[in-house]
């Protein structure tokens, strides 16, 4: 069955360039401003390729299932009617930039469809277990809802959105194999990997097609799908997925925390994150090396976004893997796993707040 795997990637790239084109005919363009990463208008919303093409082969594979391994119902559901939406009210944002009061609620409707749905995993802390509960629930819909927007919000530089897609799939994927020889469960995660790899053909640095909001409010909703259904029903715990999804957690929650304490608006377009901070200082310097302003550009996404991959590889994938092992220690696992994370945003915040003051 992992032949389909190869199949969706092609078809992923394929339609990439069909929504490449689309964007140009329609004026898609996302032109730069002074909180842009890019210098050059580029088309947008290229990731409704490969939601459109991973969605599709998740219905073949419920109604054609291959090697007698069906696709569940409720997987599919979560997925289809959950994703959707806010894939749609995604899809219309790119064309017309809804407010957030309009996405917002959206947005929780499809958490709560994948929490009803799905289920909750049990979460453990050293000797207590919570199973289940109204509480328990309600904290699932609003971090479902906070990793949509968390992606989203991350999506700032060429290629960072989808490798960091595709290394946390394929590292969940790693685990399960590993600890039961699922395969079945691992393919499911390699689906939407391939898909994802199809686009990022078109996205890698220099981009020549940015994702939009559809596809990345998708990518992290389905992310979060993966986790809750995985959680439930395969041995990896909900901390090896928050470990997993270290980076990013990590960077959007630290900074939407110092956004809100300084009382700036949150909820706007800004460029404080860490990932955006080391992309300018590697930027400079590339442009200090007498780099052309669009190579220095490329280069550094590259230099940041290979350097997360490493984070991923080989800090973050052994202790998700440890936690799947002794989900007891998760919690304990997960710390460690995001303090290193936290002091390096910490420290990128400081200084880059500290040369806003001194050029302000």
């Amino acid at each position: 069955m992992f032949w389909v795997t190869a199949l969706v990637f092609l078809f992923s790239a394929a339609l990439t360039g069909v929504a490449r084109a689309y964007a140009l005919r329609r004026g898609l363009m996302d032109r730069p401003n002074s909180r842009s990463a890019h210098t050059i208008a580029t088309p947008r919303g290229g990731g409704v390729a490969f939601v459109l093409v991973y969605l599709s082969a998740l219905i073949g594979s419920f109604f054609f299932p291959l090697d007698g391994v069906r696709l569940a119902e409720e997987f599919l559901v979560a997925l289809l009617f959950g994703g959707g939406l806010v894939a749609l009210i995604g899809f219309i944002d790119d064309h017309r930039h809804l407010p957030a009061r309009l996405r917002f609620p959206v947005h929780v409707a499809a958490a709560v469809v994948a929490v009803w749905v799905l289920g909750v995993p049990p979460i453990t802390i050293a000797t207590w277990i919570a199973t289940d509960g109204w509480w328990l629930r309600v904290l699932f819909v609003v971090a479902l809802a906070w990793l949509l927007n968390l992606y989203n919000f991350m999506d700032g530089i060429d290629g960072i959105a989808g490798l960091q897609a595709i290394a946390v799939l394929c590292e969940g994927a790693a685990i399960l194999m590993l600890n039961q020889s699922a395969l079945e469960a691992a393919y499911w995660l390699l689906l939407p990997a391939s898909a994802v790899a199809g686009f990022l053909l078109w996205n890698w640095p220099p981009a020549k097609i940015f994702m939009g909001d559809a596809a990345s409010g998708f990518i992290g909703f389905s992310l979060g799908v993966f986790a809750l259904y995985t959680a439930n029903h395969y041995p990896i715990s909900i901390w090896s997925w928050l470990i997993l999804l270290g980076v990013f957690a990590v960077d959007a929650t630290w900074t939407l925390g110092v956004r809100v304490l300084r009382g700036e608006r949150w909820y706007e377009a800004h460029a404080d994150h860490a990932y955006q901070i080391l992309a300018r200082r590697r930027q400079a310097l590339n442009d200090d090396a007498g780099m052309p302003i669009e190579q220095a550009r490329a280069e550094a996404h590259k230099w940041v976004v290979l350097r997360m991959l490493l984070i991923n590889l080989f800090w973050l994938l052994p202790l998700a893997w440890l936690a799947s092992v002794a989900p007891s220690y998760g919690w304990l696992l997960t710390l460690i796993a995001f303090l290193p994370l936290s002091l390096l945003a910490w420290r990128l915040a400081r200084i880059s707040h500290q040369t806003d003051r001194k050029n302000g």
